[in-house]
């Protein structure tokens, strides 16, 4: 009986993925565990392991490198020693199990032939579309009986195709519009006094020998991460009609890349010391910039925090990253007249964007835990220090 090699789903939204290459060739032994295939899903490309043991055969019509393949789909098999390949052709199977019986025939299915119409083009068409390099078999005629002019085929030579969106471009829009569409979502704007974040870092940076000097995000990231507790429905997720609070606390960190946006997790991010925190979140943009996150790094996120600040942003309207509850927005550090008891100072002062889904939490318990979240960050040092 042969096994066979089927599509995975990567994430929970994916429903296709590109074939990238196989690590065995055709004909070599495998055992369970080893690495079969690279498969990218929405996001990253990711090694896929084998679940059964045999000897590898990639049919000649298996997919090639970049091919799309869908989820379930079967690229290959598993043989015993000894046995006969499946003839049947890849493109009649998808898996519904791990085993497919070898000894049963396909049973014959009529083929229907279909006329195909013939487009008609006048005879200057033809000649234009021979200078312009045109198809002008493709092209669409806005003639009596959709007859095929010169006019057509010069529109068609001069129409420039939108490129495709690169699956990546696919996978930020088909999640971003899950955000919007399945929560009900609220945003909470609030400014915040941060001339003691701002000296609190700049102390560090001076005293630092030898470590990394964690940046505004990192050191943000980690005061979110130690005050979630206080507030678990925005550490959760809505799930069959109720809250699901999550008890473990990853951290999804926006990046900005050439790719396009991605959310590498920081896992147990409030197990993580600053410095831990923040040589993780260094090697996870690396990696993300670098196009090498895998599948893993860009999953079970339960908050996301993102950062506009280095672009002059304030405020903004962050969307859920879903199935999350929240997500915390951070702007720009403004050096800005602020007023101290009866004196007006020159001070340091931070906007920050709470969205979160409205079905998990309610507004005043939301707007506390930022309240809680701007007093950590007006005295960033008792927190931070207490974590050390």
């Amino acid at each position: 009986m042969a096994h066979a090699i089927s599509i995975p789903r990567l994430g929970w939204s994916m429903e296709e993925g590109t074939f990238r290459e196989w690590l065995k060739a055709s004909g070599d032994k495998v055992s369970p565990g080893e690495m079969l295939y690279v498969l990218e899903g929405d996001k990253a490309a990711q090694e896929i392991e084998s679940i059964d043991a045999g000897i590898l055969w990639i049919p000649p019509d298996a997919p090639q490198p970049n091919d799309a393949v869908q989820v379930g789909q079967v690229i290959g098999f598993l043989l015993a020693i000894g046995e006969t390949p499946p003839n049947e052709p890849l493109a009649a199977k998808r898996s519904s199990s791990n085993a497919i019986e070898t000894n049963k025939s396909p049973a014959a299915a009529p083929v229907v032939q279909q006329k195909k119409h013939q487009p008609v083009a006048t005879p200057r068409a033809r000649r234009r579309a021979g200078e312009l390099g045109v198809d002008w078999t493709a092209v669409s005629g806005t003639g009596r009986h959709g007859r095929i002019r010169e006019r057509d085929v010069v529109a068609a030579a001069s129409a420039k195709p939108e490129p495709p969106a690169s699956r990546i471009r696919q996978a930020i829009a088909q999640r971003m519009l899950a955000g919007a569409q399945q929560t009900a979502p609220v945003t909470l704007f609030t400014k915040t006094n941060a001339s003691e974040l701002v000296r609190w870092r700049n102390h560090a940076r001076e005293n630092t020998q030898g470590a990394v000097v964690p940046g505004y995000t990192e050191i943000i990231v980690k005061l979110v991460a130690a005050l979630l507790p206080e507030c678990p429905p925005l550490n959760a997720c809505w799930q069959e009609d109720q809250v699901h609070l999550h008890e473990a606390i990853h951290i999804a960190v926006a990046v900005d890349t050439d790719h396009g946006l991605l959310a590498p997790v920081l896992a147990h991010a409030d197990r993580l010391s600053l410095q831990e925190l923040t040589v993780q979140f260094r090697l996870l943009i690396e990696r993300a910039r670098a196009g090498t996150l895998s599948q893993k790094e860009l999953q079970g996120g339960t908050f996301t925090v993102t950062n506009l600040g280095a672009f002059g942003i304030d405020f903004f309207t962050p969307i859920i990253n879903v199935p999350q509850a929240a997500i915390l927005g951070i702007g720009r550090i403004v050096r800005e007249p602020v007023v101290r008891g009866e004196a007006i100072v020159v001070g340091e002062t931070i906007g920050l964007s709470l969205t979160f889904d409205h079905r998990a939490i309610d507004g005043a318990p939301a707007a506390r835990w930022l309240q809680r979240l701007c007093q950590a960050i007006g005295r960033p040092g008792e927190m931070l220090d207490r974590m050390r």
